[in-house]
C-alpha cells in the first residue's frame, strides 16, 4: 500500500511540488483514491496527499474498513479528515521529518501502522534542505 502513496509523492516532487502522496485503499485492498500534495503547483493550502486521495476515491455510501497509505504521518487537517470519515487504518511511511496527528488517532481507534520507511525519510529530509522556506509555509509554521 506504501508504494502507491511514494509513486504519488514521487510525482508530486517531479513537478515542483511537497513530496507527500496518500492513497486510499477499501476494505478488500483495493486501490479506491490516490493523490499527492498539490499546495505548491495549485496554491491550495488544502490540496495535501491524503485530501487527494479521499478525493480522488470519491464519494462513498461509507469509508468503514478502509486503510490510508501516507507517506508522511498525517498533519491535524488530514488526520480530522481520517476521524470524519471513519478510515480504519493508516500506514505511515515515516514520521522523523514531522509528527502529526497520529497519536491522537490512534487514541481514538484509529489503527495505526508507523513503518520508519528509509526511503520516505530520505525523501523528506532532502526536500526540506533543500526547499525550508516551503516546507515551513507546507506545514504552518511560516
Amino acid at each position: 500500500m506504501l508504494a502507491e502513496a511514494v509513486r504519488e509523492a514521487k510525482t508530486g516532487l517531479a513537478g515542483g511540488g511537497v513530496p507527500i502522496g496518500g492513497a486510499l485503499f477499501g476494505p478488500d485492498g483495493s486501490l479506491w483514491g490516490s493523490g499527492h500534495n498539490r499546495r505548491v503547483q495549485d496554491g491550495d493550502p488544502t490540496a495535501h496527499g491524503e485530501t487527494a486521495a479521499v478525493r480522488a476515491a470519491g464519494r462513498r455510501r461509507s469509508y468503514r474498513g478502509t486503510t490510508m497509505a501516507t507517506t508522511l504521518s498525517p498533519c491535524w487537517y488530514c488526520s480530522g479528515l481520517i476521524r470524519q470519515f471513519g478510515i480504519a487504518r493508516v500506514v505511515i511511511g515515516e514520521a522523523r521529518s514531522f509528527v502529526g496527528g497520529h497519536d491522537w488517532l490512534a487514541e481514538h481507534g484509529v489503527e495505526v501502522v508507523l513503518l520508519d520507511d528509509p526511503g520516505c525519510v530520505a525523501m523528506m529530509t532532502d526536500f526540506i534542505a533543500t526547499h525550508p522556506e516551503v516546507w515551513t509555509e507546507d506545514i504552518g509554521a511560516g
